[in-house]
């Protein structure tokens, strides 16, 4: 769906350049939510900016739908970017219009006349806003301001709906359902959205794929279940363990105070596996006396995923390698803490 190539951007002049986006290449399938994240000064809205052409990259190339769209000229970038949707992090509504206003607008410079107002109203409805319809964006509360953003970026029935940091000025119930809303879309209407966020639970909560940027470059890339399970870089260890306010790093160092004696492992359960009963299982056949020291369990898009940390008191290797390998054959992921 978005295939984009070894991409460059730089800002500034020959004494003071800022790459933007430094040689960044992904994939977004088509059908899927996918998350871009990174903190403030990372590149990722240069990035988005860059995929709807709003930028023009200084090198690399973006294919839509295997079209390489930094080849079209002004008139066809236009029709091209009426099926590429935007929702903004602070709504962008026009205060002297309506609700109905705001999203005819996206139709009138499309120059889109024939059913106009049937599709404003099919909007509305879609986006949960009925009785809204002759409100003023000062009557509206900041979820309900959202709402008319994503419904004006869904008027010309695009095939790729961008949302930058769409989540980041609503509370937390707020965001849960203009979460609900962007999933509910993708999934009855089959639009690819790419999600620009600082939010790594909102990364958790309703994308499949991930990127994370820093300063410019992509360090890490994958499947949300890869990433929360294994993060690699710095960066993105740093967002794993924003989450549910765990440092990972510092659980392992405790435990290790706590049980000095023995062996402490790590075992990651994705959401495949996470309804099974693999523990107890392997506990009966086996005879260490295995105790369950610390957990979490995180919910995402392709399902819980856990993980559970043990001690294994000193015994007889054998055993202790009987349950690796029984944990392993059973598709668990096990790190050996200490």
């Amino acid at each position: 769906m978005i295939r984009i190539e070894h991409l460059v951007k730089s800002f500034g002049d020959k004494t003071n350049i800022i790459e933007a986006v430094n040689d960044v290449s992904l994939e977004v399938k088509k059908g899927e939510i996918y998350g871009i994240i990174g903190y403030s000064g990372a590149g990722k809205s240069t990035l988005v900016r860059l995929i709807n052409q709003l930028e023009k990259q200084d090198q690399g190339k973006i294919y839509i739908d295997n079209e390489d769209i930094s080849l079209l000229d002004k008139k066809q970038l236009r029709i091209r970017r009426q099926k590429i949707g935007m929702i903004f992090q602070h709504f962008n509504l026009l205060w002297s219009r309506t609700v109905e206003g705001n999203i005819e607008l996206a139709l009138e410079i499309a120059k889109n006349k024939q059913g106009r107002k049937e599709r404003v109203k099919e909007l509305i409805e879609l986006v949960g806003l009925q009785g809204k319809e002759k409100a003023y964006p000062a009557e509206l509360s900041g979820g309900q301001k959202q709402r008319v953003g994503i419904a004006r970026a869904l008027a010309n029935q695009p095939d790729i709906l961008l949302s930058d940091e769409a989540t980041s000025a609503l509370d937390p119930e707020t965001t849960e359902t203009i979460l609900a809303l962007l999933e509910e879309i993708n999934k009855n209407l089959g639009i690819t959205i790419v999600m620009i966020t600082h939010q790594m639970e909102v990364v958790k909560r309703i994308c499949h794929s991930i990127a994370v940027m820093s300063e410019g470059l992509i360090v890490e890339s994958g499947s949300v279940k890869e990433i929360f399970s294994h993060p690699k870089n710095e960066v993105t260890k740093r967002f794993v363990q924003t989450l549910d306010g765990m440092d990972i790093e510092k659980i392992k160092e405790e435990l290790i105070s706590l049980y000095p004696h023995g062996k402490l492992l790590r075992l990651y359960f994705s959401s495949d596996i996470s309804h099974k009963p693999i523990i107890s299982q392997v506990m009966r056949e086996t005879s260490l006396a295995i105790s369950i020291v610390n957990s979490r369990i995180l919910h995402s898009q392709s399902g819980p995923t856990g993980s559970l940390y043990v001690h294994l008191p000193e015994g007889e290797n054998r055993e202790y390698k009987i349950f690796c390998e029984k944990m392993s054959n059973e598709g668990v992921i096990v790190e050996v803490i200490s």
